[in-house]
């Protein structure tokens, strides 16, 4: 026969992991909380201008965004100081508005398409040609819900 080791009485006990998961799900949930998602880089100086009737948008996942200005310092030796078209996080021409505006409300269901919006973020130093140009562009490609992103107030020096 063979001879069993008796176990000590003194021993260890093991390591309960009973614990573990409300650690897991503690350390899950905070992440969640504290975790900002990034949505867009920004290539360029985008001071909004001051508006005084100011209304909110309802559902800013119906919402795209069309930036306008002048490229940052970093970007000026590459694409100069006059004002561009940012798009998502790439620069771009007049004429890839279209096609970004069709992809856009393609990316939408077919129930939410009539309800999308696209909000032109314009610096306040931009001249209002470039500003037709993009609104220009798209009416063309049927995208005629279009907003002015501003801020809130009266600025100081017309106070």
């Amino acid at each position: 026969m063979s001879k069993f080791k008796k176990k000590s009485a003194g021993g260890r006990p093991g390591i309960s992991t009973a614990s573990l998961p409300d650690i897991v799900f503690m350390l899950l949930f905070f992440f969640m909380v504290t975790t900002v998602m990034r949505e867009v880089d920004l290539k360029l100086k985008n001071e909004k201008p001051f508006a005084t009737e100011v209304k909110k948008l309802e559902k800013r996942s119906l919402v795209s965004y069309i930036y306008i200005g002048s490229p940052k310092d970093r970007y000026q030796a590459q694409f100069g100081r006059e004002p561009r078209v940012q798009l998502n996080d790439q620069f771009a021409r007049l004429d890839e508005i279209q096609p970004f505006a069709h992809a856009e409300k393609q990316a939408k269901s077919e129930s939410e398409r009539p309800l999308m919006q696209f909000s032109i973020k314009a610096d306040k130093d931009v001249r209002m040609g470039i500003v037709s140009d993009v609104k220009l562009e798209l009416r063309k490609a049927e995208a005629l819900k279009i907003n002015y992103s501003t801020r809130k107030g009266v600025p100081s020096m017309l106070k």
